[in-house]
């Protein structure tokens, strides 16, 4: 069997690309193989900055013979119908097979495709490869019609064997496959002839092109290491440059330089940022002070002079880029340490729109801190604190330093705002509020920084849902599911014990009022009247009703408000909606059964995220043992029966069984199980202690089992029957308690 390599070779590929290209190449090269019968042992795809090379072992050298037999329609039938099934067939209707069926007599086609060469199929396949490549970008270049990321140069196509090697003839606009590549373009840049694969790695490795790109990766990271050891120093680790720069050289030389010392005060994180992006060096950082003291940079070839030259050529670009740092640094802290300080940034904040519906960042800034100061009591922050700490938390968004580099966005807001001598709470929540950013992203802890994160997701969330801009299929351009994976996180990993519905509708309420409504419609008392009414009863119709009879002295509701009493209920529901989604991905990715998550979502306090996750963890635990499989059993015969003669007899049997019409010892036994049951239930649901409720409900298992081992529900007598109808209804009703079982599946 034969061995295939393919090597595309041109001008640089973006590092950002090559990867992704690679593995195009070779799915698309191999599954074309695979539809035109050519089998493989194994195929690898590898890249470099100027070539993408697939090579596949043991390649069948043809496709098989196929044959195929299709069924025809019956003889007899009208022209057009076997003129098209001869069409569809490639046969004449003399080459038609007639066959007895229990249908009548049939046309049968027997269609033989012969076998092809290996080299035609694969020239076809790499021919539509090539010339349909999905790049992000692509570009013409001469006279040709082709279009690659960068100008095609070569194309290296070769069949190798023990009888030795042979080219895939193949010819795109002028460029022809051979068995010819080039090595590195300043250190071997001579033409080389390969007859395999293994050749292919050897001279190219000998012509200074290391082809894998996690072999280039891992090359650089151990000489970046060892060079920084031998300083005394540490690489900062970052796997994105570290791949990035392995896709920017094909033979990569270490090289280490330093920073000028009237740079070194600049934060860590600001000269990390500005040498990455702008330079694509690592950063290497003094473990006993944390400072950031040298940098590395990867050449692409070895020079006379060690790289001396190379050196001092990115350290003159990297001075000019951290004097612009510096600059915007030191003007910041200006501002920072004014009379105004952090303030007059927040001020600019009116001026930059958040969204075209939403207002300025400023408004929005004013909802944020006013939630914060709602949601500090409940997670133990101090509401001064939390209010401040969110009125800065976007400040340095107006900064120089973030406009130039938006990732240091909250990093140097917590700078900022110590130089500002603001609270430390303060300063670490403009940093932390932010977070979690993704699944893997840590979670703030401290009480002021968990208020703000909250206060600011949420208000993302109420006001996203307030205009109708959720998300919708796979399209989610707000970031909306990330946001709600915060709050979720947040409640979780914190214990936070909070009722969302309420203040969803504070929050929807605030941005109706400041958003959709003229200024002055709803005078600010009323508003905060109304939000703390909320906060009162928890739920918004009561709240508004209560603030109408006392400030309106029961007469309407101003024309802009009217209808907000029930479209503000209507979105916020449709928003615990969504989280309840989110949560269920959540759990579901730490072992938790969906159905398991319906089934507590469908009891009372399913906005407390904390203890909705909490009872879903009892009730997963519990139904993985016996007896709770067992029970779960139990209930659910309990209930299908009770259902089917509720609808049969039309009536609820809920009022209670009694125990005077009882007929066998089973029925007694569950009599008194129920009784403790829900006696052992009741409190430890109240008391929130899940596992004890889940150990009442094991008790009930045999009690249960036995009574359908032994009697009959619908017994002959009509008191009987009615009466264990009952006593099932108390079953659904002490189970109940826990969990909707009925939304348990299985």
């Amino acid at each position: 069997m034969p061995d295939l390599l393919i090597e595309l070779f041109s001008e640089e590929i973006p590092a950002r690309m090559q990867a992704r290209a690679a593995e195009d190449l070779k799915k698309r090269v191999t599954d074309g193989l695979v539809g035109a019968g050519l089998t493989y042992a194994g195929a690898a795809a590898l890249s470099t900055p100027r070539r993408l090379t697939l090579a596949v072992d043991g390649l069948l050298a043809e496709s098989p013979t196929i044959r195929e037999e299709r069924k025809g329609p019956k003889v007899g039938a009208p022209d057009k119908a076997i003129e098209g099934f001869l069409r569809g067939s490639g046969l004449t209707r003399d080459q038609l097979e007639e066959r007895d069926t229990p249908k009548g007599a049939v046309y049968f086609a027997l269609i033989e495709k012969p076998g092809r060469a290996a080299a035609e199929i694969i020239a076809e396949v790499l021919e539509d490869c090539i010339r349909n490549f999905p790049w992000p970008k692509s570009m013409r270049w001469g006279a040709g019609s082709l279009r690659w990321v960068r100008p095609l140069h070569s194309i290296l196509c070769i069949l190798s064997d023990e009888a030795g090697a042979s080219v895939v003839d193949l010819d795109i606009d002028g460029i022809k496959s051979g068995s010819t590549t080039r090595g590195h373009r300043f250190m071997a840049p001579e033409e080389i002839t390969v007859t395999g694969f293994d050749d292919y790695a050897a001279k190219l490795k000998r012509a200074h092109v290391v082809l894998d790109p996690r072999e280039r990766a891992e090359a650089i990271w151990q000489e970046a290491a060892n060079q920084a050891f031998a300083n005394g120093l540490d690489v900062v680790e970052d796997k994105g440059l570290l791949a990035e720069v392995a896709g920017l050289v094909e033979w990569p030389v270490v090289l280490m330089g330093a920073i000028d010392e009237e740079f070194l005060e600049l934060p860590p994180e600001v000269l990390q940022t500005s040498m990455k992006e702008h330079q694509k060096f690592f950063s290497v950082r003094n473990p006993k002070t944390g400072r950031i003291e040298k940098f590395i940079t990867v050449a692409n070839c070895e020079t006379a002079d060690n790289g001396a030259t190379i050196l001092a050529g990115n350290q003159k670009v990297l001075s000019a880029r951290l004097a612009d740092a510096k600059f915007f640094w030191t003007n910041d802290l200006r501002v920072a340490n004014s009379e105004a300080g952090m303030s007059a940034w927040v001020e600019n904040l009116g001026n930059v729109t958040f969204h075209n519906k939403l207002g300025t960042q400023a408004a929005r800034i004013d909802r944020i801190a006013a939630l914060a100061r709602e949601i500090a009591p409940v997670v133990g922050a101090d509401a001064d604190l939390a209010e401040q700490a969110a009125r800065v938390a976007k400040a340095d968004l107006s900064s120089e330093m973030v406009y130039e580099f938006p990732e240091l966005q909250g990093l140097m807001g917590r700078y900022y705002a110590e130089a500002a001598g603001l609270p430390q709470e303060v300063a670490n929540a403009c940093e932390a509020h932010y977070s979690p950013l993704g699944p893997g992203d840590d979670v703030p802890s401290e009480p002021v920084s968990v208020a703000v994160a909250l206060a600011d997701k949420l208000d993302t969330l109420t006001g996203f849902w307030a205009i109708d801009e959720k998300p919708t299929g796979s399209k989610d351009p707000f970031a909306l599911r990330r946001a709600a994976l915060g709050v979720i996180r947040l409640a979780l990993e914190n214990e936070v014990r909070m009722p969302l519905d309420r203040f969803f509708d504070s929050q929807l309420l605030r941005t109706e009022m400041n958003v959709n409504h003229s200024e002055g419609s709803m005078g600010q008392a009323m508003l905060n009247d109304l939000i703390a009414k909320i906060a009162k009863h928890g739920v918004f119709g009561a709240a508004f009703k209560e603030v109408q009879a006392s400030a309106l002295g029961g007469t309407d509701l101003p024309s802009p408000i009217e209808g907000l009493d029930t479209k503000v209920p209507d979105i916020s529901a449709n928003l615990l909606s969504f989280f309840h989604d989110r949560l269920k991905v959540f759990l579901r990715d730490q072992g938790i059964r969906h159905d398991v998550i319906d089934a507590c979502i469908a009891m009372d306090g399913n906005d407390d995220l904390t203890l909705l996750a909490k009872r879903a963890r009892a009730l997963e635990d519990f139904l993985k043992t016996e007896d709770g499989t067992n029970l779960l059993q139990g209930f659910k015969r309990a209930n299908n029966i009770l259902s089917q003669a509720e609808e049969k007899d039309g009536v609820e049997y809920s009022y209670g069984a009694d125990r005077k019409f009882v007929e066998d010892a089973t029925e007694t036994a569950l009599f008194d199980a129920l009784e403790a049951g829900g006696a052992a239930i009741s409190p430890a649901i109240e008391a929130e202690d899940f596992a004890a409720a889940m150990r009442g409900m094991a008790a009930l298992r045999a009690p249960i089992d036995a009574f359908f081992d032994a009697v009959q529900v619908n017994a002959d007598s009509e008191v009987v029957r009615r009466n264990r109808l009952n006593l099932l209804s108390q079953i659904r009703q002490v189970c109940g308690q826990v969990a909707d079982l009925t939304k348990i599946e299985g």
